[in-house]
């Protein structure tokens, strides 16, 4: 203590003068704008440096962490690019929901036209292979349409995207029914006309095959409603609806056989010539 009161009696002129210094310092900064602003400024730089610094710091204790996220993202992408699954390839018959694998005949697509108004496919496969007119064509995404012409080792099939197709399909989740036809606009979207306005729709609802038909069994999966229109001529709903199929890249396609077809084609020829 005694030392700390040599130090000042010491250098009490140094010490008074400093005191008055830092006296008419503030007094300067209070009364002075100019000053005062001047003060401020060199302040918030030198803050703002020191923040820069602190935060530059921060950020690099986290970069570790960053390149961990990046570097899961990229595998899960790579991921995904990997798994694209390619349309060539034969996929498993246990994918096709809604029918008996026994009555499907498995084929390749060797040309596909989807660029005109009423557009053929041609496949590998003909009468040798059991493959006769009038045969439901699908594959595991969904319907493709149905065979046309046969020879022994090929056939042709009339694609969704014909503007002569018609086909029965229904809302899956109302089973309410309508006509589905193509517009020839576009090659993802065809059209199911004539549902009554008592159907309870909306965007992203499926469409499905009717199912009153000798071609094609129920419940074959065919798109989802994009758009919902009004025709004011008829009062019923016209969909628009994107097909679950890329009609541009078409692989292998399954021909349908159906054991009770020519029963019941035969049964209703007979009541019709009654």
């Amino acid at each position: 203590m005694q030392q700390i009161f040599n130090f000042i009696f010491k250098n009490s002129h140094r010490l008074l003068f400093l005191l008055l210094l830092l006296i008419s310092l503030v007094l300067t900064i209070q009364s002075h704008s100019f000053h005062r602003s001047k003060v401020i400024s060199s302040a918030n730089f030198l803050s703002g440096g020191v923040y820069e610094r602190i935060n530059g710091f921060s950020e690099y204790l986290n970069l570790q962490t960053q390149n961990e996220i990046l570097a899961n993202e990229n595998a899960r992408l790579k991921s995904q690019l990997f798994n694209i699954k390619d349309s060539t390839l034969v996929p498993s018959l246990d994918s096709i929901k809604g029918v008996d694998k026994v009555n499907l005949i498995v084929s390749k697509v060797i040309h596909n036209s989807y660029n005109v108004y009423e557009n053929y496919i041609t496949i590998k496969g003909g009468e040798k292979a059991g493959i006769k007119p009038d045969m439901g064509v699908i594959n595991s995404l969904g319907i493709i349409r149905i065979v046309d012409k046969t020879s022994e080792k090929y056939s042709t099939i009339v694609s969704i995207l014909n503007k002569k197709s018609q086909i029965n399909a229904k809302i899956k989740k109302t089973n309410h029914f309508g006509s589905l036809i193509w517009d020839g606009k576009n090659t993802g979207f065809v059209q199911l006309i004539d549902v009554p306005r008592l159907a309870a729709i909306r965007k992203g609802d499926t469409i499905v095959t009717g199912g009153q038909s000798v071609i094609f069994p129920e419940n074959i999966n065919i798109g989802t409603i994009d758009k919902i229109y009004i025709d004011n001529q008829t009062n019923y709903y016209t969909l628009n609806v994107k097909l679950f199929n890329d009609m541009t890249n078409l692989g292998h396609v399954y021909i349908i056989k159906s054991k009770d077809r020519e029963e019941i084609i035969n049964l209703e020829n007979k009541t019709k010539n009654e």
